[in-house]
């Protein structure tokens, strides 16, 4: 053998072994998965939001994901968008101008639906001047991003002599009638804080009918309030979930109750709660549920165990998947280890 001969096959035989040792299989066992910051682009880890992201909602129009939240870093309603549910990008703030009844500051719970190709509704939460208490109003928009305007008198919705209402949230029931959730505001007073349906104009702008009561504090772990409603309809039958106990401690969890209709009656799930804190997140809660490709998922915030009530950076975006077990949901979190994308 000549040495031209021995040193192509020196050459050979290393770039083999450097071949072997960056695939991973020179000891013959498969790769680490990594977080999605890292080479694996099929693996996420929690948070998907980590800066103060309160309240998180999303809607998918397209291929986009648009998630709103309360108001933070200078912005009434920040807007994000994503194309996966977990990389998300600032793009700006959803209601830049407050119509004339409404003052700045505690502009809360946003949450979008949308009626038509270009239309678009947003009900949040917002200081009314003239009750002095926290209300609902409803803005409009001809793209899902914003801007959103309110162009309304007063507020939709304000129940002053019940300490106001919140969180309030949009829902389209499998006839195509569409309605409103939201929480009167009773923890601020020191009454019952009890979950509102009422059922919706075809416009979304005005409510038609009475409200019903569907649900209030009754069980230990809920401490002196619920809040954060949200209908899903899973398998022929419609959940209200919801969050409760104080929101700054790691108390907050998430349960659930089962509805016979968008005006009830409820039953609230002998499991509850469905999502606590754990050693990763603390004061997990004010959810919202999300279906991609067939697998349903929770967008929620909690906060750094042991930062409870802090901005910085507060309360966090989370997203873990739900799964089903005899038409009940089962939430896999908090969970901070990777894990597969939506």
């Amino acid at each position: 053998m000549t040495r031209t001969t021995a040193r192509r096959r020196g050459a050979t035989a290393i770039v083999l072994a450097a071949a072997l040792l960056v695939a991973g299989c020179s000891d013959g066992t498969e790769p680490t998965p990594t977080t999605s910051s890292g080479s694996d682009s099929s693996m996420f880890t929690n948070p998907v939001v980590k800066t103060d992201a309160p309240d998180p909602q999303a809607i998918q129009v397209g291929d986009t994901w648009y998630l709103f939240h309360t108001n933070s870093g200078g912005r009434n309603v920040p807007v994000l968008t994503s194309t996966d549910l977990v990389d998300w990008t600032e793009a700006g703030d959803a209601l830049p101008a407050l119509p004339d009844w409404a003052d700045a500051g505690k502009t809360w719970a946003p949450e979008a639906i949308q009626l038509a190709p270009d239309r678009f509704l947003l009900y949040y939460t917002v200081a009314g001047r003239e009750s002095g208490r926290q209300c609902v109003g409803r803005a409009v928009a001809s793209a899902p991003q914003g801007p959103y305007s309110d162009d309304a008198a007063g507020p939709l919705i304000c129940q002053a002599d019940l300490g106001g209402a919140i969180d309030a949230s949009p829902y389209r029931d499998t006839d195509g009638s569409r309605w409103l959730l939201w929480k009167n505001d009773g923890n601020a007073i020191g009454v019952d804080t009890w979950l509102w349906s009422q059922r919706l104009a075809d416009d979304g702008l005005t409510l038609v009918g009475e409200p019903t009561k569907l649900l209030k504090q009754t069980e230990p772990w809920e401490g002196t309030l619920i809040e954060g409603p949200f209908f899903h309809h899973q398998d022929g039958r419609l959940l209200l979930f919801f969050a409760a106990n104080a929101y700054d401690r790691a108390e907050y969890a998430e349960g659930y109750a089962v509805c016979e209709g968008p005006a009830g009656p409820c039953v609230k799930a002998g499991e509850n709660p469905i999502l606590k804190s754990n050693e990763v997140a603390s004061g997990p809660g004010h959810a919202s549920m999300v279906v991609k490709d067939g697998r349903t998922w929770l967008l929620y915030h909690a906060w750094p165990p042991g930062q409870e009530g802090t901005t910085d950076p507060g309360r966090q975006v989370w997203l873990d998947e739900v799964t089903w077990v005899d038409g009940k949901p089962v939430v896999k979190g908090p969970t901070a280890t990777p894990q597969p994308r939506p």
